[in-house]
């Protein structure tokens, strides 16, 4: 049985915490969080005992009866935590991006080796069931050799969305604790991560980030980037303030094109539900087959990612995604933002190791 700790119970961990409350040999067993309301509407949900529920997370971390934490704190916190839960012998999943910064990342790489325990950075888009079809299918070879990658972030409104405290969003947009902007940097993360999952690391990435009328938010933005073997990609994020998206949870949706040398695929969907059309798509051969039998909800890719982190605990086998890919996943998204920042290509930073 592993023994999970929760540190951070805002509103993203409704999604996390279902895949430990459904798997038969984990039990969330402590929870942390500076606000009361917060550790102990969450600690109830999930049958953690009051004298469990924790402010500091410090506290948490001493407890004898956690063998793991899902750490889930503002991204400028993420290596201190980490850290922390390491030297206290803790294996950790830590909520995407790693760090703001490379050197904290190596610097968790490092003491995770050190202390012996399994680091994991969670990516929850890796684990989307139509992605993993689409991944599926490129194996097969139903595209052929992957020649480009196109993804598309277009967040909107919702009349069904979930509700996301002010707190929640303020630090998000704030770039000393995000690292970033909101879309491109944050919710970016998952959109690297799927063309890292496809491509590989990124060998070359140009970016212009565009800024809303408030400043708030990062869009209209253009992210493009090639890969060693000479395949393109590319990341879109516009913001339609009027577009109504069918969903349960942030107002967003997502689109991805991959193209091969003798086919394509599009997933259809992510955050939410735009296209009334099979969630992965398939043209080859001149013929275009749907494939619509998978679930869909955003909710799975939580339960998957967190499900095969406790297997992986179980079985001693590498968690997805390793620390060291995670840092790639992060160099990717950083060289996005120093491109913009310079108006010039950036070449994502490889670990010391690699270079």
């Amino acid at each position: 049985m592993i023994r999970v700790g929760i540190i951070g119970c805002g509103r993203i961990s409704d999604l996390h915490a279902q895949a430990y409350l459904e798997h038969p040999e984990a039990v969330i067993t402590a929870v942390c969080d500076p606000v009361a309301e917060n550790r102990d509407t969450r600690g109830a949900a999930w049958g953690v005992a009051g004298q469990a529920r924790h402010a500091d997370y410090r506290d948490l971390l001493a407890r004898d009866d956690v063998d793991m934490v899902e750490i889930l704190v503002p991204h400028h916190l993420h290596a201190q935590v980490a850290l922390d839960a390491m030297d206290a012998g803790k294996h950790v999943s830590l909520q995407k991006p790693m760090s703001t910064s490379l050197a904290d990342a190596d610097a968790m790489i490092a003491r995770a080796a050190g202390r012996d325990v399994v680091f994991k950075v969670f990516e929850n888009f890796v684990f989307y069931p139509p992605v993993q079809r689409a991944k599926e299918l490129v194996e097969a070879g139903e595209i052929g050799e992957i020649r480009g990658i196109r993804l598309k972030s277009n967040p909107g409104w919702s009349p069904t969305a979930w509700e996301v405290p002010a707190a929640a969003s303020a630090w998000r947009i704030d770039p000393e604790q995000c690292g970033g902007g909101p879309l491109v940097f944050d919710d970016g993360h998952h959109k690297f991560a799927i063309a890292w999952h496809f491509l590989g690391l990124a060998d070359r990435v140009h970016a212009f980030i565009g800024t809303s009328y408030d400043g708030l938010i990062d869009a209209p933005s253009l992210v493009s980037w090639t890969h060693p073997d000479g395949a393109v990609g590319s990341l879109e994020v516009v913001h339609s303030p009027e577009l109504k998206l069918d969903t349960v949870h942030y107002a967003q949706d997502d689109r991805v094109e991959i193209t091969g040398t003798k086919g394509v695929i599009w997933v259809t969907r992510g955050h939410g539900r735009m296209l009334n059309v099979a969630p992965v798509v398939l043209h080859r051969d001149g013929v275009t087959t749907g494939y619509d039998d998978m679930p869909t909800g955003w909710e799975t890719s939580f339960i998957r990612s967190g499900r095969h982190f406790v297997d992986a605990l179980l079985n001693g086998t590498p968690p997805a995604l390793t620390g060291e890919q995670g840092r790639e996943v992060l160099a990717f998204a950083l060289a996005a933002q120093e491109s913009a920042r310079t108006g010039r290509a950036a070449t994502p930073v490889r670990a010391p190791a690699e270079r």
